[in-house]
């Protein structure tokens, strides 16, 4: 059987088949943790914190936010785009590697789909809310209706948002829970609680493993990856023509739908690794989830902040080459050396000159300065969307309208608030339902145990 010679052993330990389901559902089977509780207690708090913010809002109204006059959008529009950005990743992971035939995706790909599914949710609170009037969302709604030509707005970003933004849910959640179907029989079969079994027995669909049923859910898979393969896509791209459509500095640009959805990815990826790498230390799952397998993710991040950078300089060259008073003044004035520089050099920074670290195999294989770099990047992410959406709408055409901007208690409580969502999300997910795809597992599992008659390759990294 062929050993990679390159990244090395996708599971350590020569583990057997039933070994690998026994590691993998213990955490599942086992007493819950004291910390967990812990953690889970903290992220229901910052959560209930968020839910007041958002009670706040809805009966008071958007006053209470930091917006104004000019800057009409705060950190609800930011955050969005932002968890909007980390929901992609997890299924432009799985699917694209699934799609390339990556077998060192199968340690990951579980945790990138459920962080997908629950950002993506924390993402649809915010332009909810932002509207002014959450109980009347069903007007950007796709259905036929007698209202007359005002309502369904066919030319409204806002409509463009739902209808990708919802499409992209369903078939990323159903991607995520499909592929879970053969680890829940799993876990009905290992269970000794009669209720356990009658839940994952339920969840899972009558899962025998036959013959049959595999090839249909090799189909499955591959149908549902091709149609989210699609929607990653097209997703962050209609949200980035929401500002592109509009002649304001800084947004009027063509660049902006590619340099969005490689964003979503990068920002991502970083969110995958943080989340990873504390999965493993939490659960001692390294036989599993290898330094290979980190390294892997850090090369391609290392290769998305490349583009991530040109994409940056290629803003302010245009910026430069255009000519335009208000180009020029926003990049120069404003964002590198004016009001705004300190966001704008974190964002930099972070993006475009931190990652390169990863070019050192120490560093990809240190799992300390790999956990640090994933956090300050996704820092750097949440700063370029604070770039975008604050710099260019507090210099507009009309200057006697600039003013500063400075966020409110409730608008950080609501960002808060979806932390906590976040969090607690993951923590059920790690808790209830196996964090590692069993059944892609031990599909790569022979590709680590050399046949008797055959030499084993050394690795030439």
């Amino acid at each position: 059987m062929y050993n990679s010679a390159v990244r090395g052993k996708l599971i350590n330990g020569d583990k057997s088949l039933g070994q690998i389901s026994q590691e993998i559902i213990a955490p599942i089977h086992a007493k819950t943790p004291i910390w967990w509780y812990g953690a889970l207690l903290v992220s229901l708090g910052m959560f209930g914190f968020g839910l007041y913010c958002k009670y706040i809002t809805v009966t008071t109204g958007i006053g209470t936010w930091g917006v104004n006059n000019s800057v009409a959008w705060g950190w609800a529009i930011i955050n969005f785009v932002w968890w909007i950005g980390i929901g992609h990743a997890g299924t432009a992971f799985s699917i694209f590697l699934l799609i390339l035939r990556q077998k060192w995706r199968t340690a990951i790909n579980r945790a990138a789909e459920a962080m997908t599914v629950v950002a993506v949710f924390c993402a649809s609170l915010f332009p909810l809310l932002h509207m002014g009037r959450p109980w009347l969302f069903f007007y950007i709604f796709p259905y036929p209706n007698t209202r007359g030509p005002l309502w369904v707005n066919f030319n409204s970003p806002l409509f463009w948002d739902f209808v990708a933004i919802s499409a992209y849910l369903l078939i990323s959640a159903s991607f995520w829970y499909f592929g879970m179907v053969p680890d829940f029989a799993t876990i009905r079969d290992t269970a000794k609680s009669k209720i356990k079994k009658a839940v994952y027995g339920f969840f899972s669909f009558g899962w025998t493993g036959s013959s049959k049923e595999w090839l249909r859910f090799e189909g499955l898979s591959f149908v549902l990856g091709g149609i989210a393969a699609v929607l990653v896509v097209s997703v962050h791209s209609i949200v980035s023509t929401d500002f592109a459509v509009s002649v304001k500095a800084g947004w009027h640009t063509t660049i902006f739908p590619p340099y969005f959805v490689v964003g979503a990815i990068f920002s991502g990826f970083a969110m995958v690794l943080t989340l990873v790498i504390t999965m493993r230390g939490l659960y001692k799952m390294n036989d599993f989830i290898t330094d290979s397998h980190i390294d892997a993710v850090c090369r391609v991040l290392v290769f998305i902040s490349l583009i991530m950078g040109t994409a940056y300089m290629t803003e302010i060259f245009m910026a430069w080459y255009s000519g335009s008073d208000y180009e020029t003044y926003l990049f120069f004035h404003t964002r590198i050396f004016g009001e705004y520089a300190v966001q704008f050099w974190i964002m930099f920074i972070a993006n475009a000159v931190v990652p390169q670290l990863f070019w050192f195999k120490k560093m990809r294989r240190n799992m300390w300065v790999v956990f640090t770099v994933s956090i300050i990047i996704n820092i750097g992410m949440w700063f370029e969307r604070f770039n975008i959406v604050i710099t260019s709408l507090s210099r507009d055409y009309l200057p006697s309208s600039w003013a500063p901007y400075s966020p409110s208690w409730v608008e950080v409580g609501f960002f808060i608030g979806t932390l906590g969502m976040f969090i607690a999300g993951v923590l059920l997910f790690f808790r209830f339902i196996p964090m590692i795809a069993i059944s892609e597992l031990k599909s790569v599992a022979k590709f680590d145990k050399p046949q008797k008659n055959h030499v084993k390759n050394t690795s030439h990294e």
